[in-house]
């Protein structure tokens, strides 16, 4: 055995994904959180039923990934969100709905939300869903944004400095580039490429990728399907 094989023998698994699920139905609760529980690399932290109970747990142990249900009895998934993200920027919520309804994406979206999911999709999409979330990359193709712009609150068109480099990621995430696919493209380090994206969203005023290149397209900043 040589000494890199040894040293890579040395090295520590990634730490589990903390994952909140926060559900009210319970038949739904129960089949996603035995479902979740298969999956090595997600670590289950609790499951509450009410957008309250999701505040208090939160602020209890933080998880790295909230799996928020859209229409709770006493509130709604993005009120939920926008409260949590106030509060801990750094957590990603993921919400999970019922409804196709492009008001509801629309909204999850300007929340602060890092993924969006019906009901009717796989266990293996949310699964994915809250992988790409921890990793700090966005579930929906940026190319089914353009459907959503009408209902996007309108706000006016400012300036926001974005240097050359950053308005080229902001581009490429338009296009529904990875961070690894932003490193392999523009030839930088991940380092650099979660610095651009973080003064993105920073000048930006918005919460998460998927705002910004919401936005973007609605100012025409971007476009959000590559020309032929």
């Amino acid at each position: 055995m040589s000494a890199n094989d040894r040293a890579g023998d040395n090295v520590a698994p990634p730490d589990p994904i903390r994952v909140l699920v926060v559900e009210d139905h319970v038949l739904v609760a129960e089949g996603l959180l035995s479902l979740l529980a298969l999956e090595p690399d997600i670590d289950l932290i609790g499951h509450v039923p009410t957008m309250a109970d999701s505040i208090a747990a939160v602020r209890s142990d933080p998880p790295d990934v909230v799996l928020m249900d859209f229409r709770l009895p006493d509130g709604d998934g993005a009120k939920a969100t926008e409260q949590i993200k106030a509060e801990f920027p750094e957590i990603k919520v993921v919400i999970l709905t019922g409804t196709a309804d492009d008001s509801v994406l629309s909204r999850a979206i300007e929340a602060g939300c890092s993924g969006y999911l019906t009901k009717d999709q796989p266990i293996e999409d949310v699964v994915m869903a809250l992988r790409a979330a921890a990793a700090g990359e966005a579930l929906i193709a940026p190319v089914h944004l353009s459907r959503l712009m009408a209902h996007l609150t309108q706000r006016p068109t400012t300036p926001h400095n974005l240097s050359p480099r950053e308005l080229e990621v902001l581009q490429l995430l338009a296009y529904g580039a990875s961070t690894d696919d932003i490193v392999a493209r523009l030839v930088i380090s991940p380092h650099t490429a979660r610095n651009h994206v973080r003064n993105i969203l920073s000048k930006m005023g918005v919460h998460s990728k998927l705002e910004a290149v919401s936005v973007a397209a609605r100012e025409g900043i971007v476009e959000l399907v590559p020309q032929s």
